[in-house]
């Protein structure tokens, strides 16, 4: 997936700022794909240059001028044929299953400390995923409906059923260490 099409698919719901889309992200989608700011704006004027988004600048007496992007009708369709192309497959990274993988080097004790802290970080962002319902309205204000909405909703609910499973298999392989199941050299 592309940062591009990521924000066009906001700016296809309303026009925003560069503020208004990190804040989208963070309340949105950062469960699978995060962005930071200087990223943000950088996309927002390499769409404007392709012509995929306008951007019109909004004078304030009080603050600095704002900068309010809106997608245009070819943006609109660039969107539309991305989210109805094949995309390539993109080969899984995990950097835990490095460690894992070459873990025959450590103790048991280093490997359960290991694979504890792992633990730890996963159970940190399954409770961020459980709290993202209780702060629904978060997401309800950018949704324009229900369908919208569902949709969101289902990468969320894929990120807590992986997170979940890829924990289950970490407690139960430090489980097995405690046990003594491992192989000694």
């Amino acid at each position: 997936m592309s940062l591009e099409h990521a924000i066009l698919g906001f700016l296809s719901s309303r026009q925003l700022t560069g503020y208004d889309l990190k804040k989208i992200f963070d309340t949105s989608v950062r469960h699978f794909w995060a962005a930071d700011q200087s990223q943000i704006y950088r996309t927002l004027g390499r769409l404007a240059r392709q012509g995929w988004a306008e951007m019109e600048v909004i004078t304030q007496a009080e603050r600095p001028d704002r900068k309010v992007y809106r997608i245009t009708p070819t943006g609109r369709q660039e969107l539309l044929n991305w989210l109805k192309s094949e995309l390539p497959a993109e080969p899984p990274r995990s950097p835990e299953m490095i460690q894992v993988f070459f873990s025959a080097q450590l103790t048991d004790v280093q490997v359960r400390a290991m694979l504890e802290r792992v633990a730890d970080q996963m159970r940190q962002g399954l409770a961020v995923f459980d709290a993202i319902p209780k702060n629904i309205e978060a997401y309800a204000e950018f949704t324009q409906s229900p369908r919208e909405f569902y949709f969101w909703l289902l990468t969320l609910e894929v990120g807590q059923m992986t997170t979940r499973a890829n924990l289950d298999w970490i407690e139960n392989v430090i489980q097995r260490i405690q046990d003594g199941e491992v192989p000694q050299a």
